[in-house]
C-alpha cells in the first residue's frame, strides 16, 4: 500500500497544533512510560502500523525493555507492568474501543482513579484522545511505517 495523503503538506496548521498538544502531554506530570504505553496500545488496537512502528522505536530508544514492548499487546496476562500502568492500559483500551460498547465501565474508571489524581486522569484522557486521532489520520492516509 502506498501513502494516500501528506497531512503536513496540505494542512500544516492542524499538524502544528497536534504537535503542540503532544509537547504539552510529553512535558506534563503524566509518567512518560504510561504516556508511551497508552499510545502503543491504542495504535495496536486501531491497526495503525505507522504509529505502532514509531512508538515502539521511540520507546526502545528511551530505554524501554524488549520484554515490555513485546508484552503490550498481551498486557492483561503480562507481569511486567505496574498496577498504575495496567490501569492506564485498561482505560486506553476502553476509550479506544468506544464503538464496541456504550461507555467506559465504572470499574475501569475507578481502577485508574486509584492510581492517578484528577490532573493526571485529565492528561491521560487527552493522551488517549490524541493517539486515537493520530491513528485515524495514519490509517486513513495510509502513512507508511518507517517513513
Amino acid at each position: 500500500m502506498s501513502q494516500r495523503l501528506n497531512l503536513i503538506k496540505h494542512v500544516p496548521d492542524i499538524y502544528h497544533h497536534f504537535i503542540e498538544a503532544e509537547k504539552i502531554l510529553r512535558g506534563s506530570e503524566l509518567p512518560t512510560a504510561t504516556f508511551e504505553l497508552v499510545k502503543l496500545r491504542a495504535s495496536q488496537i486501531n491497526g495503525c502500523a505507522y504509529c505502532v512502528d514509531m512508538h515502539s522505536r521511540d520507546m526502545k530508544k528511551s530505554g524501554e525493555s524488549d520484554e515490555r514492548l513485546w508484552m503490550v499487546a498481551a498486557w492483561r496476562e503480562a507481569t511486567v507492568f505496574t498496577p498504575a500502568e495496567r490501569a492506564a492500559l485498561a482505560l486506553a483500551e476502553e476509550a479506544t474501543r468506544l464503538p464496541d460498547r456504550e461507555a467506559v465501565p465504572d470499574a475501569v474508571w475507578e481502577q485508574a482513579r486509584e492510581h492517578y489524581d484528577d490532573k493526571q486522569l485529565a492528561l491521560l484522557i487527552a493522551a488517549i484522545a490524541m493517539i486515537n486521532a493520530w491513528n485515524r489520520i495514519g490509517v486513513t492516509a495510509r502513512l507508511t511505517p518507517g517513513a
